[in-house]
């Protein structure tokens, strides 16, 4: 079976997933450098203006004369922003008219109605939820190492990058017609729109 090495994204996108779904054993990077604009802590949807930014705001490390690095896994989250109640609301605007909102409106409100401390806790709050949307049994490890060069292991780290732009095949969105198709979104606008065939339209991705 082929391993393959992931970031944890925030409801990652499309491309992420069609990793996800394929027969393989995941292994999520737990040890990296956390790194700005990704998807760690970012995700793109389908808004009634075109392509809308997400972005859960976290507290920074202290200014320093000296390079500083933190770790994804010890990023915490600025809760005094509010962002949960805007994020929610931008999603009931964007999709509250899409085919499967409803059909999935209350496995996902828990995750915006409760504070997590720790960015890296919430995406994974938020994989285990989209996993039982998409009704996946994904078989996933931790590293508790950072895994500088991988051996044995499909590397598809490079994914976390939210400035790479990726065609992926065209499916209904609600607002395509202002707009036209926006692509690569994240797993939401797919969910949304296409309900219990996203995962046959993940598995059928090259």
């Amino acid at each position: 079976m082929q391993e393959i090495l992931l970031n944890l994204p925030y409801f990652g996108p499309v491309t992420h997933f069609r990793e996800i779904v394929k027969p393989t054993l995941i292994w999520f990077e737990n040890e990296d450098n956390y790194q700005k604009q990704t998807y760690r802590n970012r995700m793109y949807i389908y808004g009634a203006n075109g392509k809308l930014l997400l972005n859960i705001p976290i507290k920074h490390l202290p200014k320093s004369p000296v390079k500083q690095y933190q770790k994804y896994k010890e990023v915490r989250i600025d809760n005094d922003m509010k962002w949960q109640k805007q994020h929610w609301k931008s999603l009931k605007s964007a999709y509250q008219t899409s085919p499967f909102f409803e059909f999935y409106e209350d496995e996902l409100a828990p995750l915006y109605n409760r504070d997590f401390e720790y960015l890296m806790d919430f995406n994974y709050a938020c994989f285990e939820t989209i996993s039982e949307c998409l009704q996946l049994d994904i078989d996933y490890k931790k590293t508790t190492e950072y895994i500088k060069q991988p051996e044995n292991l499909l590397d598809k780290r490079n994914l976390i990058n939210a400035k790479v732009a990726v065609e992926i095949p065209p499916y209904n969105q609600v607002f395509q017609e202002k707009e036209g198709f926006l692509s690569n979104l994240s797993i939401l606008d797919l969910l949304f729109n296409e309900g219990p065939n996203a995962l046959m339209y993940l598995n059928a991705m090259k």
